[in-house]
Order: C-alpha cells, then sequence, then structure tokens
C-alpha cells in the first residue's frame, strides 16, 4: 500500500431510483448518482460520529472540489440500489471518497470519487473558511480494523 492509500471502513446507503430520478425513458438521469454519492459522504462522516449538526456546532465542513462517476450500466425506475463508500485518500488538507453503485443484483451501476477539503468557517457558517488539517484522530475512526 503506497503512502497516499487509506484502508478504510465501508459505509452502505440504500437508495431507490424513484420515477423523478429517471429521464424520459425511465432510466436514471445522471445527477442522481452525484445526488447520491453526496448523501452517502454525509452518512459515512455521520456514522463516524461527524454529521451535519455537529460539524455546525463546531464550525467544520468539508466543501466538495471534485467530483467524477463512471457510468458502467443504466438503472431503471424502482431498481433498489446501494452507494458502497469508503475513504480511498486522506492527504494534508483534503481527502477522497470512492463510491461504487451497486444494484441489489450485485451489478456495479457507477463508480465515482469526490475530493473534499476538511475546513472550518472563522465564526460560524456564511463566514470565512480556511483549509485545516485533518486530526489524525478523525482518519482513525475511517481505518478499518
Amino acid at each position: 500500500m503506497s503512502k497516499e492509500q487509506f484502508e478504510s471502513i465501508v459505509g452502505r446507503f440504500p437508495c431507490q431510483v424513484h420515477w423523478g430520478d429517471c429521464d424520459p425513458a425511465g432510466i436514471i438521469f445522471y445527477p442522481t448518482y452525484f445526488r447520491w454519492m453526496d448523501a452517502a459522504t454525509w452518512a459515512l462522516m455521520e456514522s463516524a460520529g461527524y454529521g451535519a449538526k455537529r460539524m455546525r456546532a463546531e464550525h467544520l465542513a468539508m466543501p466538495l472540489v471534485s467530483a467524477e462517476c463512471q457510468f458502467l450500466a443504466p438503472a431503471e425506475h424502482g431498481d433498489r440500489c446501494e452507494v458502497r463508500s469508503r475513504i480511498a485518500r486522506f492527504g494534508g488538507k483534503s481527502f477522497v471518497v470512492a463510491h461504487d453503485i451497486v444494484r441489489a443484483d450485485g451489478t456495479t451501476l457507477a463508480r465515482g470519487t469526490e475530493t473534499r477539503v476538511w475546513g472550518r468557517f472563522a465564526s460560524g457558517p456564511g463566514t470565512p473558511m480556511k483549509g485545516e488539517t485533518i486530526p489524525e484522530a478523525l482518519k482513525a475512526l475511517f481505518r478499518a480494523k
């Protein structure tokens, strides 16, 4: 394992393709995957004790600076899926979350990544934010056992 790689716990976020998630042909509209990945990242953070409420109270933030997704197979209205998320890499002030979106039958529908910055607001949300070094204690919460 290289210095940049990180052996992470895996979060599992259930989701379902609803009619509003589809294009007129009944196939998932691609932004839905990005919405699911964002929600899965927040669920992963919450599972480690860093939910949105705590982060706001402590003036913490994790803005998204990059997102990408490879679409491997179509999802259709009614499909039940799961986003499997893990921390792929911790940098000094940034981290990468890797996501596999898998249909209930085991088919991998998409693979994506998000790059986020760990930061703190000067005096609460809406005030200037600065990137901060990711605490070792936070990294330890995500380390696979």
